[in-house]
């Protein structure tokens, strides 16, 4: 594959903000904890001479890309396949227990959301999937809509998604499933979830966007892996070690938020509280007081990029 066709499906996001914050010095260790197709790893191992760099992905369609992009880069570079939340298992392994570096990159690659058969977007009609990590024994979007109770798959719509509609959603899922009919493909859940929508007047987004985003996340367990994966990185990084998250929703940003603040030492008990029970402790410096968005520019050239936010902080 062409680095051409490589860069037409994926375009990095915050690619600048992302290595001025990561700071690669020569000979430093880095993880890229959401591979994807390299475009941030590249930019890593391109930075300065001796780098190295661990790629941990859970797509291995992904990783097949990844490798081929950054095989120029030899013994520097190696992949793991896993799920960003093993971090720490995928340390071991490698009998590294720090690195300078750690980069998180959130979103859901180009590949698999221009992948028809993945089950990813509403722009194509195919099996209702949504898994990063297709292994067989990972329940698809329709086993959840098939196997869930109505205010199970509400609650995942409405915490994942913040669509208000959920209950409405929810209910016209179950009512489909009842008569026999469950939602089984892209199509079936798009059309099915604008019926139940009341959309606005120039509304641009589509009306199953927030589903189609709140199923994606349930499926692959993002959010309730998150925390975890934060502070695992954290405590795998070496002293005054960087680490950068960019997050595409508001659910992730203020998970990552809230975490930096615990870790950096403040404290979120009632003022009346004679001893901390939040879990607040001071390992590292936030460097990124709001969090980091793209420009003007980049959202026109990559309109995937406008929801992007980067936090970062230093390891203490």
């Amino acid at each position: 594959m062409t680095d051409e066709r490589i860069e037409k499906l994926h375009t990095s996001v915050l690619p600048a903000e992302t290595l001025r914050f990561l700071d690669p010095k020569p000979g430093e260790v880095f993880i890229d904890a959401t591979l994807g197709l390299g475009g941030h790893a590249e930019l890593i191992l391109n930075a300065e001479k001796d780098i190295r760099l661990i790629g941990i992905d859970q797509d291995l369609a992904a990783i097949d890309f990844a490798a081929e992009r950054l095989k120029k880069f030899e013994s520097r570079f190696e992949i793991k396949h896993a799920n960003f939340s093993d971090i720490a298992a995928v340390l071991k392994s490698l009998n590294l227990p720090e690195v300078d570096g750690i980069l998180a990159d959130l979103g859901v690659s180009s590949l698999q959301f221009d992948s028809p058969e993945r089950g990813f977007s509403f722009r194509f009609n195919a099996p209702l999937d949504m898994r990063m990590n297709a292994e067989p024994e990972i329940e698809t979007a329709a086993d959840l809509l098939a196997n869930l109770s109505e205010f199970e798959i509400a609650r995942i719509i409405y915490e994942y998604g913040e669509e208000r509609a959920s209950r409405r959603i929810a209910r016209r899922i179950v009512e489909r499933r009842e008569r026999g009919e469950p939602v089984k493909t892209t199509e079936d859940l798009a059309k099915l979830v604008e019926r139940s929508v009341k959309r606005k007047k120039n509304e641009k987004i589509h009306p199953a966007t927030k589903t189609f985003q709140a199923l994606r996340i349930a499926v692959n367990r993002e959010i309730e892996i998150l925390e975890g994966f934060l502070r695992d990185s954290i405590d795998h990084l070496k002293s005054g070690g960087r680490f950068c998250v960019i997050t595409f929703h508001s659910l992730e940003d203020r998970i990552v938020k809230q975490t930096f603040q615990k870790l950096s030492g403040k404290c979120s008990c009632p003022p009346r509280m004679p001893v901390c029970i939040c879990g607040a402790e001071k390992k590292i410096e936030i460097l990124t007081k709001k969090p980091v968005s793209p420009d003007e520019k980049e959202t026109e050239e990559n309109p995937r990029a406008r929801s992007a936010k980067l936090r970062a902080c230093r390891k203490i």
